[in-house]
């Protein structure tokens, strides 16, 4: 190994983050831009972080990606529109000629016209949690296997919540669409490991991103009571997340396939 490898393990790797304007897949993007690989940041608003106040150390995460020496395009897409998946990912061949590396961050709790409960969702609301949670991450997996020649790692984003049911079982449809997630996660490993496609996913707990932060009291997110709670007795950073990420994107994680690593402080060691 040479010392320019072991100082950019991902150098002349590609990655493709979807979710990336902000928060945690800014967090990713910029990780795996530090480990050398060159970056496709998409989302469905590419200057969220201004909306959550999230500072950037340069006008785009475009454009912090290419200060850390990368080349990155940003592609402004919604997941959940076949279309816009395809024209991301063919913006990617043209670009680079290759995918390695994908990080299907984009989605979210984001219920708009009814209460957390499974009881209080709305059909609307049960249609856009599955699209922006389920839907998105197969239609970005499919574009993927298509692309990826030779082998690569699909990192798939999961929940907390897919994996224990909150006290009172609030995010329920989130949670679900989440398992399915896990689900799909595990069916593509079998499917694509004899290709050389390693497909993983995380399910981080409660992270402090701008948006959580902001948006803390209003929801009960991000409590001393929570943080407590926890094994870890602490919240977790965007960091905490892009570890992991950097372990299932390189080839530490080479003979790791089909898994669901838990990124929340312990957590799920509490499950009701």
């Amino acid at each position: 190994m040479t010392e320019n490898s072991a100082a950019l393990p991902l150098a002349g790797k590609v990655a493709i983050v979807t979710g990336a304007g902000r928060g945690l897949g800014r967090a990713y993007a910029l990780r795996l831009a530090s480990l050398g690989a060159d970056v496709v940041a998409s989302d469905i608003n590419l200057d969220s972080a201004r909306d959550w106040n999230e500072e950037l150390t340069a006008d785009s995460v475009q454009a912090e990606v290419e200060t850390l020496g990368r080349r990155s395009i940003a592609v402004q897409a919604d997941m959940s529109n076949p279309e816009d998946v395809a024209r991301l990912f063919d913006d990617t061949k043209a670009a680079f000629g290759r995918l390695d590396i994908l990080v299907n961050n984009a989605g979210g709790a984001i219920a708009r016209d009814s209460g957390p409960l499974a009881t209080q969702t709305s059909q609307s609301d049960y249609d856009l949690l599955m699209d922006a949670n389920l839907r998105s991450c197969l239609l970005a997996c499919q574009a993927a296997a298509r692309l990826m020649n030779g082998g690569g790692s699909i990192i798939n984003v999961t929940s907390q919540t897919a994996v224990s049911t909150l006290p009172g079982g609030p995010l329920a449809i989130y949670g679900a669409a989440k398992a399915g997630v896990t689900v799909l996660t595990r069916c593509l490993a079998a499917e694509l490991g004899p290709q050389g496609i390693r497909v993983n996913a995380i399910a981080p707990g409660i992270i402090m991103t701008s948006r959580v932060a902001a948006q803390a009291a209003e929801r009960g997110l991000g409590t001393n009571a929570q943080a407590e709670g926890l094994p870890l007795r602490r919240l977790g950073q965007v960091e905490d997340c892009a570890g992991v990420i950097e372990f299932l994107a390189r080839d530490l994680s080479q003979y790791v396939t089909g898994q669901v690593i838990c990124a929340d402080g312990g957590a799920v060691l509490n499950a009701s």
